[in-house]
C-alpha cells in the first residue's frame, strides 16, 4: 500500500529560506517613482518595511539564514505533511499519482505564517511596536495577528469589506490574538474615507486596503507596514514549503511532473516552486517539471490582465512595479476565494510567465467548489476556496492522463483549509454561486485610465 502521509522531523524544518533572484533569466525590472520614472532605490522602502526585510528584498544572495527565533516558532506546526491523494485517484480512476502539500495544519490555518512569523520577528528586533497590514479572505490578517502575539506586538488589520462580512469568524480569530480589524474601505484613514464618499456600497478590494494599512504606517512613527505577498521578501519566506516537500518527495523516490498552485499574489504557489526550480536551474531535477499558476476568472490578472508597470495600492502610495495587473482602478466582484482579489501578481512570477518557464489558466468559481467538494469527499479534508483552483487544475490533469494512459506525478499546495468559509460552500451547495468571469471590456476600460495617468506606459489595448 502507497503511503498517503508523508512526515519530517522536527530537525529538517529549513534552516535557510531560498532566494531565486539571483536565478532569474533575466533581472527583475526595477520599481520606479511614478514622477520621475527613476529606479526607487531599496533604502527608500525603509520608511514602511524593516531593515532587514528591505535588505531580503533587493538581496542576491541565494540562501538567507533563519534565524533561531523564527524556527523556533516554526516547530509549532512544521514540518507539514504531504500527502498522497489516493482515494482522489481512485474515484478518477487515473494513472497518475497525486500529492498534496498541507499547510492548513498552522495555527491560522494557512501558509500565511511562514512569513507573517518572520516578519513580526524583524520588526519587533528594530523596536517597532504595532505593525499594519490589509487582508483578502482573512488568512494573512490572522497570520500577522499571531505572529504580532508571540512577539508581544500590536497589529492593526484593514479586512475588504466583502470578506469582512462573509467570514466575521476570520474576525474573531483576529481580535482573539489581541489584532483591531477594520472592514476597509473606513473611516480610519483619509483614502478609505474619500473612498466611501465616492462609492458608500463600495465593497472593498486589496489595493484600497493596501493604501489605507499604508497610510496608517507612514503616519504613526511607532508602526510599519507589512505585507502577505507579492514582494520578494515574503515569497522567499514560504520557501519552508517547497524545501520540506522535496525532502519528503525524495523520501518516496518520486519527484513532479507538475506543480500546481493557486495565486492571489502569488506567494503560496512560488513557496512551493522556487525550490523545484532551483533544482532545474541548477541541473539537479530529474524532469522537466511544469509549473501551472491558478487564478480566478473573477480577477484574471495573469491569463487576461497586461504586464506593464502599475501601482500596488489603489491611493499610488507605492511605487511602480513591473507585473501583470487589472490596473490598481480595479474593484474585484465580491468573490469568496477572497485572497486571489488582487489587482496585480508578484514580479518574480511575472517575468517566469513572459519567458514561458511559468504556465497559467483560470477557472470560475462554480469550476473550483465542483472540485473542492470532490475533494472533501475522497480526502476528508475541506479546502479553502483559494487552493480549490489548484485542486481543479490537479483533477483536469489527471482526467488528461486518463486518457492518454500517462502516469504523470502531480503536486499541489493545499494552503489551507475551508472551515471559515462555510458559507461558501453552502451558496454553492443551494446553487446560489455565480460562475462569474470578469469582461475583457472592463479590464480595457481600466488599463486605458492607466495609460491616461502614464502615457509613456508601453500598454497596447
Amino acid at each position: 500500500m502507497a503511503s498517503r502521509k508523508i512526515m519530517l522531523d522536527e530537525e529538517e524544518i529549513p534552516k535557510q529560506w531560498y532566494s531565486i533572484l539571483s536565478d532569474l533569466p533575466k533581472p527583475l525590472p526595477p520599481m520606479l517613482n511614478p514622477e520621475t520614472r527613476e529606479p526607487v532605490p531599496p533604502q527608500a522602502l525603509e520608511a514602511v518595511f524593516a531593515k532587514e526585510l528591505v535588505k531580503q528584498e533587493a538581496s542576491r544572495e541565494r540562501w538567507i539564514t533563519i534565524p533561531e527565533e523564527v524556527r523556533e516558532v516554526y516547530r509549532l506546526w512544521r514540518p507539514t505533511p504531504l500527502y498522497r491523494a489516493i482515494n482522489l485517484e481512485k474515484a478518477l480512476k487515473t494513472p497518475a499519482k497525486i500529492y498534496y502539500k498541507y499547510e492548513g495544519v498552522s495555527p491560522p490555518g494557512s501558509h500565511k505564517p511562514n512569513t507573517a512569523v518572520a516578519q513580526a520577528y524583524y520588526n519587533m528586533k528594530e523596536g517597532t511596536k504595532r505593525l499594519t497590514t490589509e487582508t483578502g479572505a482573512g488568512q494573512w490578517g490572522s497570520a500577522l495577528a499571531f505572529g504580532c502575539m508571540l512577539f508581544g506586538m500590536k497589529s492593526t488589520i484593514y479586512m475588504v469589506k466583502a470578506s469582512y462580512y462573509q467570514k466575521p469568524y476570520r474576525r474573531v480569530m483576529m481580535e482573539t490574538w489581541g489584532a483591531e480589524v477594520f472592514p476597509s474601505p473606513s473611516e480610519k484613514t483619509k483614502f478609505g474615507t474619500k473612498v466611501l464618499e465616492d462609492d458608500p456600497e463600495c465593497s472593498g478590494s486589496l489595493g484600497i486596503s493596501i493604501s489605507e494599512a499604508v497610510e496608517d504606517a507612514v503616519t504613526h512613527e511607532d508602526a510599519k507596514y507589512t505585507l502577505g505577498s507579492v514582494v520578494n521578501h515574503v515569497l522567499l519566506h514560504q520557501t519552508v514549503v517547497g524545501q520540506e516537500t522535496q525532502k519528503q518527495m525524495e523520501l518516496l523516490d518520486d519527484y513532479p511532473d507538475l506543480i500546481a498552485g493557486c495565486i492571489g499574489g502569488g506567494s503560496s504557489f512560488s513557496g512551493l516552486y522556487w525550490p523545484f526550480y532551483y533544482d532545474k536551474v541548477s541541473g539537479k531535477s530529474p524532469k522537466e517539471t511544469e509549473f501551472l499558476a491558478v487564478e480566478s476568472t473573477a480577477c484574471p490578472k495573469v491569463t487576461r490582465g497586461y504586464y506593464t508597470y502599475d501601482h500596488g495600492d489603489s491611493a499610488r502610495m507605492t511605487p511602480l512595479v513591473k507585473m501583470h495587473t487589472l490596473s490598481h482602478m480595479f474593484v474585484p466582484p465580491p468573490i469568496h476565494a477572497g485572497g486571489l482579489r488582487y489587482h496585480g501578481m508578484a514580479p518574480t512570477l511575472c517575468l517566469l510567465k513572459e519567458e514561458g518557464i511559468v504556465k497559467s489558466k483560470a477557472y470560475n468559481q462554480v469550476k473550483t467548489f465542483e472540485a473542492a467538494t470532490l475533494f472533501a469527499k475522497t480526502e476528508g479534508i475541506l479546502p479553502a476556496p483559494e487552493p480549490a483552483h489548484a485542486i481543479k487544475a490537479a483533477v483536469d490533469e489527471a482526467l488528461e492522463c486518463k486518457k492518454t494512459g500517462e502516469k504523470k506525478t502531480i503536486l499541489f499546495l493545499l494552503c489551507g483549509h475551508g472551515y471559515f468559509d462555510m458559507q461558501a460552500y453552502d451558496d454553492y451547495n443551494s446553487g446560489k454561486l455565480p460562475p462569474y468571469e470578469y469582461p475583457k471590456e472592463k479590464v480595457e476600460e481600466s488599463m486605458r485610465k492607466l495609460k491616461a495617468l502614464y502615457p509613456w506606459l508601453d500598454v497596447k489595448i
